[in-house]
């Protein structure tokens, strides 16, 4: 399935630049990961509109045997920059950027070894553990049962595993009496972040165990974890990789923040390198941030606040660690 978005219609841009988006399993409206690289295509896109005939479009990728053939469509189309979502493509798409040196490749939460990388392939990584660390902190300022969960899609995946340890350290961090359930999907790469309905069910039974605050991070999986939690009253739940107040409103009776991956600009920043030639080989460290709290602003006390800027300024100065090895 293949859509296209352009980003503008002026006449006077001659020259034609495109960018073709290769999704991972799942949808490109998956309200989470693929969602705002999609987003972050566009807005390049429309970007360099006044300077070329710039276009986005994406492939949704059905299966994950489907990777190397979905990124080969674009090549054929000779599209100037690829953009791969997720750590499952990582293999796919150095061997595309290997054997495709006129083409700019960018991999989201794919490590690129340094042994050398390709000139024309980028990995945009993100200190998940740090995003992770800052939400579990509020938390531990917000459970009053002292139990926080976390629904998680497959430990397979590098990130999941550094937002899990962030968001159990970071609520200890601030809490020292804690205690966390935390769930991993079961599943391999094909399921295990489109399965809503597993999402809901973990979700209830940690809340069946006691927790008021969970945390859902795992593609439509963890969103069916947060929508669960918006039907328990009192409770409060935690987004992951973009601001969901504005992706999952169902989950807006609960959800207190989000642990956000700057996904958006980091993904346009590297398209704008590539046609710009200005393009950084090997590993682009994108950023964190919490979202705002919305409806749930009175309830985080400028005390939290104070302290949660700290903890940042600690994470970013590297006096505050959170747990999860260097290099994963």
């Amino acid at each position: 399935l293949v859509a296209a978005s352009c980003g503008g219609d002026d006449d006077s841009a001659t020259s034609e630049f495109k960018i073709g988006l290769v999704t991972d399993v799942g949808k490109v409206d998956d309200k989470s990961f693929n969602q705002s690289a999609w987003e972050g295509a566009q807005d390049a896109a429309e970007m360099l509109s006044d300077e070329a005939n710039a276009t986005a479009n994406y492939i949704e990728t059905a299966e994950a045997k489907d990777y190397a053939a979905n990124i080969q469509l674009f090549l054929d189309d000779g599209v100037d920059v690829i953009v791969t979502v997720g750590f499952g493509l990582g293999d796919a798409t150095t061997t595309a950027a290997q054997e495709n040196p006129d083409v700019f490749f960018i991999g989201v939460d794919q490590f690129v070894p340094d042994d050398p990388p390709p000139p024309n392939r980028v990995g945009l990584i993100f200190p998940e553990d740090k995003s992770g660390f800052l939400a579990g902190a509020l938390a531990g300022f917000l459970t009053e049962t002292d139990i926080v969960g976390a629904v998680l899609g497959t430990d397979l995946i590098p990130p999941v595993v550094a937002f899990k340890v962030g968001w159990e350290n970071g609520a200890l961090y601030t809490n020292s009496a804690v205690e966390t359930i935390s769930t991993y999907h079961p599943g391999g790469l094909d399921v295990a972040f489109t399965d809503p309905e597993w999402g809901a069910s973990t979700a209830r039974q940690a809340l069946d165990q006691g927790a008021d605050i969970i945390f859902g991070a795992g593609g439509s999986t963890g969103n069916g974890a947060l929508v669960e939690v918006a039907s328990e009253q009192g409770a409060y739940c935690v987004g992951v990789d973009t601001d969901q107040w504005n992706t999952v409103p169902e989950a807006r009776p609960c959800l207190v923040t989000s642990a956000m991956k700057l996904i958006i600009p980091g993904v346009s920043e590297l398209i704008l390198a590539a046609f710009d030639d200005a393009f950084p080989s090997g590993n682009f460290v994108g950023d964190v941030a919490l979202a705002p709290h919305y409806d749930f602003d009175d309830i985080v006390t400028q005390d939290m606040r104070d302290r949660l800027a700290e903890i940042k300024a600690g994470l970013d100065d590297g006096s505050i660690t959170t747990g999860y090895p260097t290099g994963g």
